[in-house]
C-alpha cells in the first residue's frame, strides 16, 4: 500500500536550510492502522503531507499503491488523491456556507458522480457516522464532536483506500475524542488503511503500529501483536 525509501524533505530560504525529514523508510500494508507520534516540529505534518500527495519529497522514493509517486506533478497528485485518499483535520475544515449533506457530498461532485449515486453514498456515510439527524444543519450549529463526525463522513464517502487524520481529536474533549477514535477504528476494521498523526498516547494505542519521529528521523517503530 505505502512504502517510503530514504524519504527526505528540505525547506530552503535565501539564508536557511531546514531538514524536516531525513532518510525516512517504512512500509504500511493494506488494512493497517498506524500512528505517527513525536514532539512539535519533528516532521510529522510534513510526512503526512507527502503521504497524502499534498507535497513532493526532496529526495528518496515513495510508492503508493504500487506506483512510484515522488516525482508526480501537481495534476497527477491531485488525480491520485481524489481517487484514493480521504483526509480528516484537527480543525474539521468544513465549509460554513454548506450544510452537513452538502459538505459530505463535495468529494463526490469532484469525482463526477450522478446526483442519485451521490445521495445514496452521502446518506450511507451519514448513517455510518450516526449524524443523519443533522444533515440539514450547518457546521456552526454543531458541536465539535458532531463536526468531526461530519468530517470523517466526508473522508469516507468516496470509499478511499487510505484515510489520513491529522490530530483528529486535538480540538475535542475526551468523551468526543474517544467517540471519533472508535469510529476510525471501526472503519479500519472494515478494511480501510488508516494513518493518524497524534500527540495523544491514548489515541495512538488504537493503532497496530506506532512510528515515533524525532528531528525528522524515525527513532522507534512498535508493532502491536
Amino acid at each position: 500500500m505505502i512504502k517510503t525509501v530514504n524519504l527526505t524533505k528540505v525547506f530552503r530560504t535565501d539564508e536557511v536550510e531546514t531538514t524536516a525529514l531525513n532518510n525516512v523508510s517504512f512500509t504500511i500494508n493494506p488494512g493497517e492502522f498506524s500512528a505517527i507520534m513525536g514532539p512539535s516540529g519533528c516532521g510529522k505534518s510534513t510526512l503526512l503531507n507527502i503521504l497524502g500527495l499534498l507535497d513532493n519529497p526532496s529526495g528518496g522514493e515513495y510508492f503508493f499503491n504500487g506506483s512510484e509517486v515522488s516525482k508526480f506533478t501537481e495534476r497527477q497528485r491531485a488525480r491520485m488523491r481524489k481517487e484514493n485518499i480521504g483526509f480528516v483535520f484537527q480543525n474539521f475544515n468544513l465549509i460554513d456556507e454548506l450544510n452537513v449533506f452538502e459538505n459530505v457530498e463535495l468529494p463526490l461532485i469532484y469525482l463526477g458522480l450522478s446526483a442519485t449515486e451521490r445521495k445514496q453514498r452521502v446518506n450511507e456515510a451519514l448513517e455510518q457516522m450516526q449524524i443523519t439527524h443533522r444533515r440539514k444543519h450547518f457546521p456552526l450549529q454543531l458541536s465539535g464532536g458532531q463536526q468531526q463526525r461530519v468530517a470523517v463522513a466526508r473522508a469516507v464517502v468516496a470509499n478511499p483506500k487510505l484515510i489520513l487524520a491529522d490530530e483528529p481529536t486535538g480540538n475535542l474533549d475526551s468523551a468526543n475524542g474517544e467517540e471519533v477514535m472508535n469510529l476510525l477504528e471501526r472503519l479500519n476494521q472494515q478494511g480501510t488503511t488508516l494513518i493518524i498523526v497524534t500527540h495523544s498516547q491514548r489515541d495512538a494505542e488504537y493503532a497496530h503500529r506506532i512510528i515515533r519521529l524525532f528531528d525528522g528521523q524515525i527513532v522507534t517503530e512498535n508493532i502491536r501483536a
